[in-house]
């Protein structure tokens, strides 16, 4: 996929309010995530209704705890593999939340600073559609051709970044046929 401006060309943009400036200039990772809302259900505007700060509370009983959040991620993969942008990649996204990272030598807190936030439509424990994978690692590739400091070792998890808190993309992710897909060339199967 192409990134045009720091949005991507041809995917679908949901602007969310829920981001900021990178106190550098610096983007060289990616953390994934998986969301699902309300858990276990998959479709929907829940996700984007969220991340633009519109989630009605009394939509459903688990939108009451969580509808003053104020996050967002850079993308959304559903599980058809469409893509929903919400912030541009030069712009922080508030997605990994307190959150830090062993990048070589050196412990590094505060993740938003430098990563991009991709959120695949999912719950951790379903398994995650072939679109998906497809999805992401065509985003990964243009995203690592856009910024040559990410590269497959600066792919991390959500779970792995703030393993206290959370947990996701969970075991259901294949990361082995994620480094399949993105090894794949264009135009062979």
């Amino acid at each position: 996929m192409e990134i045009d401006n720091d949005w991507l060309k041809g995917v679908r943009r949901v602007p969310s309010p829920n981001q900021d400036a990178r106190p550098t200039d610096e983007v060289s990772a990616v953390v994934l995530h998986s969301i699902s809302l309300p858990p276990g259900v998959f479709g929907g505007d829940a996700v984007e209704r969220l991340f633009t700060n519109h989630l009605d509370p009394e939509a459903h009983p688990f939108f009451a705890a969580i509808a003053d959040l104020r996050v967002s991620a850079h993308l959304l993969i559903r599980r058809d593999g469409e893509c929903v942008q919400f912030v541009p990649f030069h712009r922080r996204a508030w997605h990994a939340g307190r959150s830090r990272w062993q990048d070589g030598n050196r412990l590094r807190c505060a993740l938003n600073d430098f990563t991009l936030g991709i959120e695949l439509e999912g719950d951790e424990v379903s398994p995650y559609r072939d679109a998906q994978y497809r999805a992401l690692a065509a985003v990964l590739k243009g995203l690592m051709a856009a910024y040559p400091a990410i590269t497959p070792a600066r792919i991390t998890s959500h779970a792995r970044v703030a393993p206290l808190r959370k947990t996701d993309p969970g075991p259901a992710f294949d990361w082995a046929y994620l480094r399949a897909c993105l090894a794949k060339r264009e135009g062979h199967r």
